[in-house]
């Protein structure tokens, strides 16, 4: 179920809704580049625990009108533009890569509303007191995101440049990615499914511009407008130590500033583990029973 919301100010947002439309609902935020078609669990997983997932592009991606100068807290006004006109009042959000921090957002400045929040793989604010940023982040995102903090004109040119060639040619992005990789994510985005899925969730997003990459990463690199220490709700932070493309040490330091925020550190996962995780986050968000360690320990061999 698709259809377009508009936004207080008067933007329209691309959103898609799976799985059971009478189900829990759960807002799912997408990586960066990406768009509403990212990774999410099938609609058979969605069925089996009632639960109806809400995923739309960001401003600037896919069918979504551009927000230019948006910062990681205007997600807020979005999401809760999209929950009014679906007549929703409560709800669990996850956000992975580049989402989390935008789902972080919502837990902080909406948090009458969000009833458990997630965030897979996240990065941290860039003023993170005490954080080296850049500590085992891989060589092309530390050039982008100091690029973007120091010539934020450059990097639009560059995302420009590599967007129209993505569209001319999708696999491009995933060359250039595999590159990168450790072996863990390389056994994840091997799987034909895996990357059949990627290649379109990447042509989406990029389909028009390049500008919801480039907002991303701008915000990325700015203050996020908010201080995750405010934030009181129920917080899982899931993290591959492996990781080089949003260090682990992200996901401590945002431990060590929520509040009762659970952190679990997978030794032998990286980034792209994440999309497997999903399905599991999705039983700890949607039952209030569970405690995140006991519900993940099954998705971990010898866990």
């Amino acid at each position: 179920m698709r259809n377009r919301v508009l936004a207080a100010d008067g933007r329209h947002l691309m959103v898609e809704r799976m799985g059971d439309p009478r189900g829990r609902p759960v807002f799912l935020l997408h990586g960066t580049p990406g768009s509403r078609l990212g990774p999410a669990p099938r609609g058979m997983v969605l069925y089996q625990r009632h639960t109806q997932l809400i995923a739309y592009d960001r401003p600037g991606y896919g069918d979504s009108d551009r927000h230019e100068g948006r910062r990681i807290k205007d997600v807020v006004e979005d999401v809760r533009a999209i929950a009014d006109s679906l007549g929703l009042d409560r709800f669990a959000v996850v956000g992975r890569s580049g989402g989390a921090p935008h789902a972080l957002a919502c837990a902080a400045l909406m948090p009458e509303r969000i009833t458990r929040t997630a965030a897979l793989v996240s990065l941290a604010p860039p003023d993170a007191a005490g954080l080296d940023w850049f500590e085992g982040m891989t060589a092309s995102n530390v050039l982008a995101y100091s690029t973007a903090a120091d010539d934020p004109d450059s990097l639009a040119e560059s995302f420009i440049v590599r967007s129209a060639q993505i569209r001319r040619n999708p696999v491009r992005l995933l060359d250039d990615l595999r590159r990168e990789l450790t072996a863990s994510d390389r056994l994840v985005v091997n799987d034909a499914g895996i990357r059949s899925m990627l290649l379109r969730n990447y042509s989406e997003g990029l389909r028009h511009s390049a500008y919801g990459w480039i907002d991303d990463a701008l915000a990325f690199s700015s203050p996020w407008g908010f201080d995750p220490s405010r934030i009181t709700g129920e917080v899982l932070l899931w993290h591959g130590v492996q990781d080089v493309f949003a260090p682990v040490g992200h996901s401590r330091w945002l431990a060590g500033q929520i509040p009762g925020a659970t952190a679990v550190l997978e030794p032998s996962a990286a980034h792209f583990d994440a999309f497997p995780m999903l399905p599991r986050i999705l039983d700890w968000l949607l039952d209030a029973r569970e405690h995140p360690r006991r519900t993940l320990r099954a998705a971990v061999p010898g866990g």
